[in-house]
This record gives structure tokens, C-alpha cells and sequence, in this order.
């Protein structure tokens, strides 16, 4: 399979909840991993391919929760990858941070 990411993920351990637009309460999962543009939400409740959603996480670096944009690209046994629609600077700064210091630099 050919990698089409344009941004590596480094892994990432953190419990999220989620809503999916159009329906009511959250949904819980655990990032496994991000990126600048996106992430892997393990989950017995995926959100249906293409559906729109709001991720709520504490993002290492970060002071409280963030709200994260996006859109479900796929969707398989045990969770979703998701898409990150348009981030905030404050969001986009901490997510490259991760990446850096994973990558040791």
C-alpha cells in the first residue's frame, strides 16, 4: 500500500471524546496517533465515513482541552481516521511541536 500521507503521525496515547455533527452527545476513543493533518481514533463507536466531527482531547504542551475539526476518511474494525479540517494557529503550533520532538529535533 502506498503511503499518501503528507505528514508523518507520530504515536500519541490520549483519551478523546468526540461528537459527530447532526447527532446528540459524545462518543470516547483513544488517539493512537496525529499529525498536522489528522489522527486515529481507536473506537467501538466509529463515526460513519464522511461524517463530521468534533474531537475534544489534552494535547501534550496544552493547558485544558482542545477542540479539533474534522472529517472521518475512513473507517475499519476498532476505529476511524480522521481528517482535520481547518486548525487554529494555537493548535497547528502544538501538533508540529509533537511531531518535533518525536522526531528528535
Amino acid at each position: 500500500m502506498i503511503e499518501q500521507r503528507r505528514y508523518a503521525r507520530v504515536p500519541l496515547d490520549r483519551p478523546v471524546s468526540f461528537s459527530v455533527k447532526g447527532e446528540n452527545g459524545d462518543r470516547d476513543g483513544l488517539a493512537k496517533d496525529i499529525a498536522v493533518g489528522g489522527m486515529f481514533i481507536e473506537t467501538v463507536t466509529p463515526a460513519p465515513f464522511g461524517g463530521r466531527v468534533i474531537i475534544h482531547v489534552e494535547l501534550p504542551g496544552q493547558d485544558g482541552t482542545v477542540s479539533l475539526p474534522g472529517v472521518v476518511r475512513w473507517v475499519r474494525d476498532g476505529g476511524m481516521g480522521v481528517q482535520f479540517g481547518l486548525l487554529g494557529a494555537v493548535e497547528t503550533h502544538t501538533i508540529t511541536e509533537i511531531s518535533r520532538k518525536h522526531a528528535g529535533g
